[in-house]
């Protein structure tokens, strides 16, 4: 092999290492975004109990026929 190539074969696998690494901490950093995100709409539903309002026969079984 000429060492033109090589070299330029050792070029394009590090230029690819760089740009995986660069695409993985782009994904991680998205999905810690929409952690975030889902954290806060989670913490933001109402903090009610529907159960005191309710008899407590209801919500005990389910009809699994229908």
């Amino acid at each position: 092999m000429d060492v033109a190539a090589i070299a330029s074969l050792a070029t394009m696998m590090s230029e690819n290492s760089t740009r995986e690494a660069v695409s993985m901490a782009v994904l991680k950093k998205a999905m810690d975004i929409d952690a975030a995100g889902s954290l806060a709409l989670i913490e933001a539903i109402p903090d009610t109990q529907p159960a005191q309002y309710l008899p407590a026969h209801l919500g005990k079984n389910i009809n699994t026929t229908a």
